[in-house]
């Protein structure tokens, strides 16, 4: 059973940063949104940063290990997590960064693929152990985060419900669909459909599934996958659903789907910030 939680949070929140402001925000979200990582933005009545709430999530859910891949200027992750490169204390968790560092000649990082990369090759106990990883932005369940530490599939994905994500049409396909056949195993992934084609991805349940980027791997069967992945022609980033299809590819089974029905709150604008203030309100009081 793996206890290892990997967090992408090096992410340049480009998307955060060009929204434009929403009513209700104030003058010191509005700033939190233009210049911090969203990971760290403080919403909700406790005045806590988002993080915090996932990784409660994660420390329910039995993970003691927490991995975050952040980018060279960590200091706000140190401020908040601890100092140390490795080990810091936070409530049960032990808390290390791992640094996605940015290629010569680019300006943002190499994409998600290449975070993990970077992660697996700074904490080589990876390569031979299995792990989750997860976004940084999106707060997934105690549930969804138990059933990849749990499940005894070697290689493991959450596959959403669209219905039970509560977005809409046009959210929906700024995330990624996946195509599973009888068994549930992972087929496809089409990241960023064109809206007007999400319903030929139906199921024979009914269901179109949504991937939000968690995951579980095996990290001595992935490392080459990750580390050989290639560039997006149009996007130019190493993105982790184009490893996974190639590790399927050549292996059978390859990844299995764990379906669940539920929202997974998202950070991606401005006009999500109010969302999740509420979110985390009703959810995390005490």
């Amino acid at each position: 059973m793996n206890d290892t939680l990997v967090i992408l949070a090096a992410g340049a929140s480009s998307r955060m940063k060009r929204s434009k402001p929403v009513v209700g925000l104030t003058p010191e979200e509005i700033e939190l949104a233009n210049t911090s990582s969203k990971a760290l933005m403080v919403l909700g009545n406790e005045g806590r940063p988002v993080l915090d709430w996932l990784l409660l999530n994660a420390e329910k859910a039995g993970y003691t290990k927490i991995l975050l891949v952040v980018g060279q200027d960590a200091e706000g992750f140190k401020q908040h997590y601890g100092p140390l490169d490795h080990n810091n204390s936070f409530k049960s968790l032990s808390i290390s960064y791992a640094y996605q560092h940015i290629p010569k000649g680019r300006t943002k990082p190499f994409g998600t693929a290449d975070a993990v990369y970077q992660a697996m090759e700074q904490f080589p106990y990876l390569k031979q152990t299995e792990f989750t990883v997860c976004n940084s932005d999106n707060l997934y369940s105690q549930d969804a985060l138990l059933a990849l530490r749990k499940t005894t599939y070697t290689n493991a994905l959450i596959a959403y419900d669209k219905e039970g994500l509560d977005f809409s049409e046009e959210r929906i396909a700024k995330f990624a669909i996946i195509v599973l056949d009888s068994q549930d195993q992972l087929r496809d992934i089409i990241e960023k459909p064109d809206p007007d084609t999400i319903s030929n991805y139906m199921d024979d349940e009914g269901k179109i599934r949504v991937s939000m980027n968690i995951f579980k791997f095996s990290g001595d069967e992935i490392y080459t996958y990750v580390r050989n992945c290639r560039p997006h022609p149009v996007r130019d980033e190493k993105e982790l659903p184009s490893a996974i299809l190639e590790y399927c590819n050549e292996h059978s089974p390859g990844f299995k789907a764990i379906n669940r029905h539920e929202h997974v709150p998202d950070l991606t604008s401005k006009e999500d910030i109010l969302i999740i203030k509420d979110y985390i309100n009703t959810h995390f009081s005490n």
